[in-house]
């Protein structure tokens, strides 16, 4: 299936990552491993649980460097084992609706994350699609590029070391 993005919601990273699409899944769907490199430092997941199957709960706990701790509660939705995973922050395990924290930091999207061979890497794609344009552009403001961008490396960097 082709995605057709709509760029007034969906935000979109694409990097070629110097790890094979084996060591890519294991960094994306291995709690232990997700704790390593999911946000960019200083911030850092000091819980994550993963039921890799449609309606299993995809949980981190985020914490920041002043003290902050940002639990992000979620559900897989889809997943191809070593080619796509799909989740979203709008429900929680067995598609239970997530209420929107109050601080603000639910920002209700579905994450498409694909992973495809090229050469001896990943061509590694995360696309953040919103429920509207507003919800795009405030992700955006809060350094989506950025922040996804650092996680990507952080990402590359451990599975090059697996």
């Amino acid at each position: 299936m082709t995605l057709t993005l709509d760029p007034s919601r969906d935000l979109v990273l694409d990097r070629l990552l110097a790890a094979p699409p084996a060591l890519v899944w294991r960094c994306w769907t291995e709690p232990e491993l997700i704790c390593k490199w999911f946000c960019p430092k200083p911030w850092f997941v000091s819980q994550a649980v993963v039921d890799l199957r449609p309606g299993g709960r995809f949980f981190t706990l985020m914490n920041g460097p002043d003290g902050e701790v940002v639990p992000n509660e979620g559900s897989f939705l889809e997943m191809v084992p070593l080619q796509k995973l799909v989740f979203t922050d709008v429900f929680g395990a067995d598609y239970t609706p997530v209420d929107v924290p109050e601080s603000g930091a639910g920002l209700s999207f579905a994450a498409i994350l694909t992973f495809a061979a090229e050469g001896t890497g990943t061509r590694y794609r995360a696309v953040a699609r919103h429920r509207n344009s507003a919800d795009a552009q405030m992700h955006e403001t809060m350094g989506f590029q950025a922040g996804w961008g650092a996680a990507a490396t952080q990402l590359e960097e451990l599975a090059q070391g697996l």
